[in-house]
């Protein structure tokens, strides 16, 4: 989803909740900051149900439930919300949750040629800071690749790029499908315009 930066007056985080409850498009949070998520593609949908498709089975049997994109992420207590394309979450205060996700475990992010900057940077700054989070995905919305940053020790984390004909694996879930999976169905613009 693409966030679009308005003339929101600022707000507390308590002001927001309340507010953001009754728009009829969601918007994250960022200290203050309202963003406006704006629709994303045909191919960026199409991925992320893809991804949450090939999740749910494996998630069921380990007690975690995947969410997409209507699913709020609270990335800081009163101070940052987000709307991330799919989350997983393992924790039961989660699972039994009715307004935001607290713990994620792993968060994934379709990028789109407006917001592949910005998650891969300013995004992850923020997610980072989520003591929870194990794994940061990103998946490309123009080519076949899937990049998950794992973390580590302390501040560590590593980096692994998958690509066409190769198995996304996700640690922390103990989850692994073929790349493929993700991006059945999806056309490429070049293909378009190729043909």
């Amino acid at each position: 989803m693409i966030a679009n930066r308005e003339d929101y007056q600022k707000m507390t985080a308590e002001e927001y909740l309340e507010w953001e409850q009754h728009q009829e498009i969601r918007h994250e949070y960022i200290d203050g900051e309202i963003l406006a998520m704006t629709g994303g593609s045909l191919p960026h949908a199409k991925i992320y149900l893809n991804f949450y498709r090939a999740l749910y089975p494996h998630l069921r049997q380990k007690g975690c439930e995947a969410y997409v994109s209507d699913a709020k992420v609270q990335a800081r207590k009163n101070s940052r919300y987000f709307y991330p394309d799919l989350v997983v979450t393992c924790n039961p205060d989660d699972l039994k949750a009715r307004d935001f996700i607290q713990h994620p475990k792993v968060i994934v992010e379709v990028l789109s040629p407006s917001t592949a900057s910005y998650d891969r940077t300013k995004k992850f700054k923020y997610y980072r800071q989520i003591p929870s989070l194990q794994e940061y995905v990103l998946v490309d919305s123009e080519e076949i690749t899937v990049e998950v940053y794992r973390r580590g020790e302390g501040k560590m984390w590593f980096y692994c790029q998958y690509e066409a004909g190769e198995a996304i694996a996700l640690a922390s879930i103990e989850f692994e499908c073929a790349i493929d999976l993700v991006y059945e169905g999806v056309t490429f613009e070049q293909e378009l315009e190729a043909g």
